[in-house]
Order: structure tokens, then C-alpha cells, then sequence
């Protein structure tokens, strides 16, 4: 009289969809949303500013400030979205740390070259003008970003280790318990 599914429901886990498109807010938590979302829109400013320059002095600086601009901006963008996708949970919170603090590092580098290259060899023109100004603004927010996010690391890598990390007995911790005097 044993009916196997009766208990088939509550025994067996249930398969959850798995989806790697889900859209979800939870892990970009306090100031990382809002310095992400500046970095996009900084580093798009700045493509935009820099493709309305119609002439150039030195056209290398502008070159290169138009390849760093549009790097960083897809890339912030590609960041964002691992962020806000599942693809968060299947990388792993440590992976999507590293990859960010490192890639948000190197941006922040590379815009500020970049921006002063564009500063050093543009015309004096408004679009010229503007677009290193959104350049050094990008720069200061993805730098911005990865110095918090080291301290924050720092913070939680101090806080993490206890007082006696090599695990070494004391004095205290030698003696025994029920000491008879």
C-alpha cells in the first residue's frame, strides 16, 4: 500500500530555472550603484563630447582618448550588467571582486593618460574642452571606486583575522582548567 507519490514532492529538491538573464539590484548595495551608474554615464559624455571634435592639433591624443573613452565605457557598462545579472552568482563574488577592482583600477589609469593627452594636444575648441573634462571627471569616479572598494577590502581583511592567526597556544590557553592549588 505504499504510494511513492505521496512523499515525492517533499523528498526530492526542486529544480530551480536556471537563468542567466535575471535582472536583479541586491548586489550593488549602498555607494556601488550610484558609482557605477556615474562611470557609465561619465565615460558616455565623453565618447560623445570627444566624436563632436571636428579638428585636433596633434590628432594622436584624440585618437587615443577615443579608444580609452569607448573601452571604458563598455566595459563599465559589461560590469554593471554582471552586477545586475545572474551571471554575478555564477562567477562567484570573489571572481566579479577581483575582475572589478583591477579593471576599475586600470580604467581610472588609463582615462586620466588619456584625458591629459586629449588636454595637451586638442584645439581649443568647446567639444575639445568638454570631452577632457568629462574625461578627468570619469577618471576621478572609476578612481574614486577603487580606492573605496580597497579600503573596504582592507577594512574587512583586518576585521576577518583574529588576534592569534597562526593559531598558536598562550600562556593562558596552556594552562588547565580545574587548576588544584
Amino acid at each position: 500500500m505504499d504510494n511513492g507519490n505521496v512523499y515525492n514532492e517533499t523528498t526530492e529538491p526542486q529544480a530551480k530555472p536556471s537563468r542567466f538573464y535575471g535582472c536583479t539590484l541586491r548586489h550593488l548595495w549602498g555607494w556601488r550603484l550610484p558609482a557605477k551608474a556615474l562611470q557609465v554615464i561619465l565615460s558616455l559624455l565623453a565618447v560623445i563630447c570627444e566624436e563632436m571634435v571636428e579638428n585636433c592639433i596633434n590628432c594622436g591624443g584624440l585618437y587615443f582618448f577615443e579608444f580609452i573613452s569607448c573601452t571604458a565605457f563598455l566595459l563599465s557598462l559589461l560590469i554593471l550588467c554582471v552586477y545586475c545579472t545572474n551571471a554575478y552568482e555564477v562567477l562567484g563574488k570573489d571572481k566579479v571582486g577581483n575582475v572589478n577592482i583591477w579593471l576599475v583600477s586600470a580604467i581610472g589609469v588609463c582615462f586620466l593618460i588619456a584625458a591629459t593627452a586629449l588636454s595637451v594636444t586638442s584645439s581649443e575648441s568647446a567639444a575639445a574642452k568638454a570631452a577632457c573634462v568629462f574625461g578627468f571627471l570619469a577618471s576621478t569616479a572609476f578612481l574614486a571606486e577603487s580606492i573605496t572598494d580597497c579600503f573596504h577590502r582592507r577594512k574587512q581583511h583586518i576585521d576577518g583575522h583574529s588576534e592569534n592567526p597562526a593559531h598558536t597556544p598562550g600562556a593562558t590557553e596552556n594552562q588547565p582548567l580545574n587548576q588544584q592549588s
